[in-house]
């Protein structure tokens, strides 16, 4: 994983250690020197995570991060305190003037990229989608833009998932001033609770006897409707190696016990406000889309849109040196099924595909209909190995189950893709899209039902 990374600090001497640890996880690292000029490289440089110090002279960490989280240009990337103050006090300051995290020094090198890993997925899919509501001929634009610090955080839909009953109503007391808390003493019903329960907010203790946490928040994960469901870890100073392997598994946060009242309602309000802003801008995209931009028959977008929004993605990651994928598809003998069960049936495949397509790609992967039975999907930070195993998915979700349209039997219907990427300099959404053309058409020639990649 690639990304931007923005060293805040006084101290010269800090700023060379950080950079350093960054740099051999091959981070692309910006330094400031004051929390002004911070401001100003947030507001005009492509910035994905802020590690902000909190003692520098003129402007402190905590009157930068509130300036940051202020600004609609800006209030969207994550920022991650980093300092010698260790009071809960301390972290409750940091968290209520919009940080995401507050790492204490010496700051250990594992948790440190954990908690940078973790933050830069959340923000690619923020990116994404307000870059989506931007291209459809930005109706979306105001909402998208809108200060994430002016969503509200009260009255959050919170479930608490522990065996010991006695702990968890005690978390529950702290927070039930403010949000509706439910209790689930069994883990082995977490994903069904979660799924039909429209909660905001999952706390799992990492204490869970005859349970495996981790194993739990790693379903909450792979379930479609929980996936994007914020989790905050309840854990014990033992289990320090487990919460780095959980942040690396999606979990948002986690608060160490004993638990700090405030902390942990400062914790549940950050995620909460991120959960909100992300509802937010999905439901801004889907109400105020231009009909113009969207494919009636399927429902994903046109042609007309992907145009657009394909120049803007490949100019981006050209300016970032970012990895990016474009596939293909095309409907085996398409032409077939419409000659012999006519274009309603056709049209109920198209729609069916449509689905399929949709629930096997990822959330940041924009997907159009590219014109009759041909699709394309953009994949953006995605290499060669990542794209490969996406289509596969996507062809093994066509192939596996037969296409239900009304007919006495159902229809077996397969799917070839023709992959390529952004690798040279003077690469073009026109050269990119012929190559996988080519690749398309090599795999229609192999037998089709399968995928075929310009890397190969």
């Amino acid at each position: 994983m690639t990304a931007r990374v923005l060293i805040v600090d006084d101290i010269p001497t800090n700023v060379k250690l950080l950079e350093a640890r960054l740099l051999a996880e091959y981070f692309d690292v910006a330094v400031a020197y004051s929390g002004k000029d911070a401001i100003e490289i947030c507001r005009t440089q492509e910035i994905d995570i802020v590690l902000l110090d909190v003692m520098m002279p003129e402007m402190d960490g905590f009157e930068c991060c509130r300036i940051l989280k202020a600004d609609p240009r800006t209030s969207h990337i994550p920022v991650v305190m980093i300092t010698a103050l260790d009071q809960p006090s301390d972290r409750v300051e940091g968290l209520n003037s919009g940080a995401d995290d507050f790492l204490t020094k010496p700051v250990d090198d594992v948790q440190l990229m954990a908690r940078v890993k973790s933050l830069v997925r959340l923000k690619v899919l923020t990116d994404e989608l307000r870059a989506r509501a931007i291209t459809s001929q930005e109706l979306a634009l105001e909402d998208a833009a809108r200060t994430i610090n002016g969503i509200k955080t009260g009255d959050g839909r919170i479930l608490i998932i522990d065996t010991d009953t006695a702990r968890a109503e005690r978390l529950r007391d702290y927070l039930s001033n403010s949000h509706s808390v439910s209790l689930l003493a069994n883990p082995a019903d977490a994903v069904f609770q979660t799924s039909g329960g429209d909660y905001e907010l999952a706390i799992v203790s990492m204490g869970l006897e005859g349970f495996d946490p981790l194993r739990v928040c790693s379903q909450l994960r792979t379930v479609e409707q929980t996936r994007s469901l914020p989790i905050i870890l309840v854990a014990d100073e033992q289990d320090r190696p487990q919460v780095i392997r959980a942040l690396d598994l999606g979990v948002n946060d986690f608060i160490m016990r004993p638990v700090e009242r405030n902390e942990l309602a400062a914790r549940v309000r950050t995620q909460i406000r991120r959960q909100r802003y992300t509802v937010e801008l999905r439901e801004s995209l889907n109400n105020t889309m231009a009909m113009a931009v969207i494919d009636e028959l399927t429902g994903l977008y046109n042609r007309r849109y992907f145009d657009r929004h394909m120049a803007m993605l490949l100019s981006k990651s050209q300016e970032q040196d970012r990895d990016m994928a474009l596939m293909l598809l095309d409907i085996d003998y398409f032409k077939a099924v419409n000659d012999t069960h006519g274009h309603d049936v056709g049209d109920k495949i198209l729609k069916e595909f449509a689905l399929r397509l949709q629930r096997n790609i990822r959330g940041v992967d924009l997907a159009c209909r590219f014109g009759g039975e041909e699709f394309v999907v953009v994949m953006p930070d995605t290499d060669a190995r990542q794209a490969e195993h996406v289509a596969e998915r996507v062809r093994g979700s066509m192939a596996d189950e037969a296409f239900r349209t009304g007919l006495d039997l159902p229809l077996s219907i397969t799917v070839s893709a023709g992959l390529a990427f952004n690798q040279f300099a003077d690469d073009t959404p026109e050269s990119i899209i012929k190559r996988a053309d080519i690749a398309l058409y090599r795999a229609k020639r192999g037998g089709r039902n399968r995928v075929v990649s310009d890397a190969a």
